[in-house]
């Protein structure tokens, strides 16, 4: 079997499960009305953040309910309410995060640590999938960069590379007889040293007022909100700096659907549907893709004289 991020919910299915059968009750609580609800799970422990008022969407918040229960990813399984359903297998304590490679000072970090680096700090950010439809959401961290720092890139770093934990018998998405062997395990993402050093990448340790529930990515993740969801790397445990460009998961997978770069662009659809529109989690309507997801203005000149559809 060979499995692609984008088939698990094909648009046109996505489209037509949720407008024919969600009904009222999407309006209400955002989630699938067609299938059995899962409850929401409990809430973690609260975080306390400090709210920033610079990284802030306009658009109310995606209810909680919704996105803790509708999520990608794969670890947990292919449907959107596996993770939720499957994430009490997961263990985010302990938990260590190796940062090495081309670095002076590389370390490994405890959570703990990690949670104590930067002053914490909320920002409400949207973040869209490549399947067209998207959540507002109020994340809790501090940028990537602060912890960059703390191992002292050497001048030959050009990228990091972000793997997630590969534990079969915590992710039992990765059990060869649920994927068949379709993806490479360990999950792996990266970026360019640049963009991860932008102070719109987040180190993510929580949201909505409470540490990251598993199925969000616990313990540690991190949230790039002008790329494609898949970009933003969960359940991190190393984050490694390199002079070459990563090989990243789905672009091993699909690298004709799904490149290094992924930001965040309606003039580039999906082989199979328009990027143009999407659809907020929540919402009957469907609005304008912004060009990186709204945040041209801070990011458009890592780009420039970047030809973006070729580099996608």
């Amino acid at each position: 079997m060979t499995l692609r991020y984008s088939d698990v919910t094909p648009e046109r299915l996505y489209l037509s499960r949720r407008e024919l059968m969600v009904g009222a009750a999407l309006a209400v609580i955002g989630l699938d009305a067609g299938r059995e609800a899962a409850a929401a799970p409990p809430a973690g422990a609260p975080l306390k953040a400090t709210p920033n008022a610079a990284y802030r969407v306009a658009d109310a918040p995606t209810k909680i309910e919704a996105a803790t229960t509708y999520n990608n990813f794969y670890e947990f399984g292919t449907n959107k309410e596996d993770p939720a359903r499957l994430a009490g297998s997961l263990k985010p304590r302990p938990w260590h995060v190796q940062v090495d490679g081309l670095c002076a000072r590389p370390k490994t970090f405890d959570i703990e640590e990690i949670l104590k680096l930067a002053p914490l700090e909320e920002r409400i950010y949207a973040l869209r999938c490549v399947e067209a439809w998207s959540m507002v959401i109020p994340w809790i961290g501090y940028p990537l960069a602060a912890l960059l720092r703390q191992v002292e890139p050497r001048p030959g770093a050009k990228y990091v590379e972000f793997t997630t934990l590969k534990d079969p018998a915590q992710f039992p998405g990765q059990k060869p007889s649920v994927f068949g062997g379709s993806l490479d395990w360990p999950y792996t993402e990266g970026l360019r040293l640049d963009e991860a050093l932008h102070p719109l990448t987040l180190l993510t340790v929580g949201m909505y007022g409470q540490v990251l529930p598993n199925q969000n990515g616990a313990p540690v993740r991190i949230v790039i909100p002008w790329k494609y969801g898949f970009k933003s790397a969960k359940s991190i445990v190393r984050i490694r700096l390199t002079d070459a460009e990563p090989k990243t998961a789905w672009n091993k997978q699909a690298p004709q659907e799904y490149g290094f770069y992924s930001n965040v662009n309606p003039t580039v659809d999906h082989p199979r549907w328009s990027q143009g529109t999407e659809r907020r989690i929540g919402e009957f309507r469907r609005r304008q893709t912004l060009m990186f997801n709204g945040y041209a203005d801070q990011v458009a000149s890592l780009y420039a004289g970047m030809d973006l559809t070729k580099q996608y």
